[in-house]
C-alpha cells in the first residue's frame, strides 16, 4: 500500500513540475512581442537585400536574422486576410521569392490601406526562410517612403 501512495507522489510530482517547466518556457522562453512600436530593431534591410542573403546562403543569413527583430523596407506585393490572418507579401529579389510579413492584428486598418506597388517598412522577428522570407509579430512603421 505504502509503495503505491509512494507511485502516486511521484507522478504527481513529475506531472507539477512538467506543468511548471511548459508554463515558464511560454512564459520567458517563446515572448510574444505585442509591444514591437516600443521595440528597436537589431537589423535594418531591403526586402530584396534580405532574400537575396537567405538564397545565397541561407546559414550566413539565418546567423545575421533569425530570431532578431529586422525592419524591412520593401514593395507591397500582395496583401491578403486570410484564416483571420493580415499578411504582406513584399517582392524579393527573384520572382519566385518573397518576404512573407505576418502582422499583428492590430494594424488590421493600416494593412487595409495598402496597395500593390506601395514602398514600405515593416518590423518583425524573422523566423528564417522556406522559399520565402518569414516575418512574424509585424507592424507598419511606416508606409510613407521616397523612392
Amino acid at each position: 500500500m505504502n509503495n503505491n501512495k509512494s507511485k502516486i507522489r511521484s507522478i504527481l510530482l513529475v506531472t507539477l513540475a512538467l506543468i511548471v517547466g511548459v508554463s515558464i518556457y511560454f512564459r520567458f522562453m517563446n515572448p510574444v512581442y505585442n509591444n514591437m512600436d516600443r521595440v528597436s530593431a537589431d537589423v535594418e534591410v531591403s526586402s530584396k537585400e534580405l532574400v537575396s542573403s537567405y538564397i545565397l546562403n541561407e546559414k550566413s543569413a539565418n546567423s545575421i536574422y533569425r530570431g532578431k527583430i529586422v525592419e524591412v523596407d520593401g514593395i507591397v506585393k500582395e496583401v491578403t486576410f486570410l484564416n483571420n490572418r493580415n499578411t504582406i507579401l513584399l517582392y524579393g529579389s527573384s520572382k519566385y521569392s518573397s518576404v512573407i510579413c505576418d502582422m499583428q492584428s492590430n494594424q488590421i486598418e493600416e494593412v487595409k490601406k495598402l496597395k500593390k506597388g506601395q514602398k514600405i517598412r515593416i518590423k518583425g522577428v524573422c523566423k528564417g526562410f522556406l522559399k520565402d522570407a518569414i516575418l512574424l509579430h509585424c507592424i507598419l512603421t511606416n508606409t510613407q517612403i521616397d523612392e
